[in-house]
């Protein structure tokens, strides 16, 4: 079941785009403004809107920390703002002035791409501030952009229906029309992508007008259109069924996007509002039938993966107790019978008794899983599988996020050698990413 829990009507004209960060939701319309909501009750952020902008503003993304937000607008500028205080930090004007349509973060910070009507696409420097590669596109206006999850390339879309793929360095890899009439918005699937090849897969039918927006949601599960018929459709990607047809706005739906850590979706219009649907337990487990699709380590499970795991053990009816109790992957495993009947007050003996061995079962697999991991994809710091690595200036590979703390406590010495290093840069070791991504996928089953 999806629920519209609230809409937002505080825009003056046409909603042309929506993004959530872990605790906001930014809006963005043809009235020259952003607006900026906490996720805690949608209320308006002091700061909001934020005014720069003298002409429309088509696109608003957040960077992955969710610190800083970009804008891009008619008046030929990609802006970025500091997300806490509302403050201009950077104005970056496209080459010939040309308006911009669409802007966004690569996945680990360091990049934007800004695309404009002249065809012309963009990479600039987030930390600097600086171009660092233009190109364009063979005909029409670039309208629609994405990175891959590994951020090791990202595709554009035209008005002219051309779909072209460029690796991080700007280098045109792919370029073929995937659609007759234009490119409206293109989006990646969470998914790990093993290499590169582009081919077509499928066609997701519903809508009886053009597609304007389309997102997955953020366990690559679910994909969302909106359209000119004034609707927004729910699909299931691994059946391509589609399980929720949403009809609450008046006018041609523009954009939608899910929140990144709850199962929130926003949904704008051209009758100047954002719709704000929840999806309950029942929706990801229609989505995710089996264990297949969960992640390999149960440590990883959010609550949604908990709830997904339950129904696929028959355990449906638990599904929204330990919702209720914040039970994630960590929890899960740390259940005792106790804790069964005395926190989450499950009455039944004998339902605590499948839960315990159905819990034991993934201690289990754990444990088999844990003592098979490749040394290389161990952080030295965590000595856990490494999510996000990164290469620190001893040519050692750890988790980014250790590796951070370990510099921010100023130990500037290797955690491996003990010398000092040479640089507190982090490079992003995209090689060893893919290569865990690629255990992982043949560990699920």
């Amino acid at each position: 079941m999806v629920k519209l829990i609230h809409t937002l009507a505080d825009h003056g004209d046409d909603v042309n785009c929506c993004a959530f960060s872990s605790s906001l939701l930014a809006t963005c319309s043809l009235d020259k403004t952003v607006r900026l909501y906490s996720l805690s009750g949608f209320t308006e952020l002091p700061h909001s809107p934020l005014k720069f902008h003298t002409y429309a503003v088509h696109c608003c993304c957040f960077s992955p920390s969710g610190h800083i937000l970009a804008s891009c607008s008619t008046d030929g500028t990609t802006v970025l703002w500091n997300t806490q205080n509302g403050q201009t930090l950077a104005v970056l004007e496209q080459p010939g002035g040309s308006p911009v349509r669409v802007c966004r973060f690569s996945p680990d910070s360091t990049c934007l791409v800004s695309g404009a009507a002249d065809g012309t696409v963009v990479l600039w420097n987030a930390q600097s501030y600086k171009l660092h590669r233009c190109g364009s596109v063979k005909d029409g206006s670039l309208v629609a952009c994405a990175f891959s999850p590994s951020g090791d390339l990202f595709v554009t879309g035209s008005s002219c229906g051309d779909l072209t793929v460029w690796d991080d360095k700007m280098k045109c890899l792919h370029s073929e029309k995937a659609h007759d009439l234009g490119i409206t918005c293109c989006d990646f699937s969470s998914q790990p992508v093993s290499g590169f090849e582009l081919k077509y897969k499928s066609t997701l039918s519903g809508h009886c007008a053009p597609v304007l927006a389309c997102a997955f949601s953020h366990n690559g599960r679910l994909l969302v259109s909106g359209s000119v018929d004034k609707s927004v459709i729910v699909y299931d990607i691994n059946t391509e069924n589609i399980l929720h047809t949403l009809t609450q706005h008046t006018r041609y739906v523009t954009t939608c996007a899910f929140a990144p850590s709850v199962l929130l979706l926003a949904t704008g219009s051209m009758d100047k509002t954002v719709n704000i649907w929840h999806f309950d337990p029942d929706t990801l487990c229609q989505a995710r039938s089996t264990e297949d699709h969960l992640k390999p380590f149960t440590e990883d499970w959010s609550e949604d993966d908990v709830s997904a795991w339950l129904c696929a053990q028959e355990l449906k009816d638990l599904a929204g107790v330990f919702k209720l109790n914040n039970i994630d992957g960590k929890e899960l495993l740390n259940l005792t019978k106790e804790s069964l009947a005395d926190d989450l007050k499950i009455e039944s003996l004998g339902l605590r008794s499948k839960v315990l061995r159905k819990i034991e079962e993934l201690r289990t697999k754990v444990k088999t899983l844990s003592s098979e991991i490749p040394d290389e994809f161990v952080c030295p710091i965590t000595r856990e599988l490494m999510q996000d690595p990164v290469i620190a200036s001893d040519g050692y590979s750890y988790e980014k996020e250790a590796m951070e703390n370990w510099i921010s406590k100023k130990k500037r010495t290797s955690p491996m050698t003990n010398l000092v290093l040479s640089s507190a840069v982090l490079i992003p070791n995209r090689t060893l990413k893919m290569a865990i991504d690629r255990w992982l996928e043949m560990h699920k089953k």
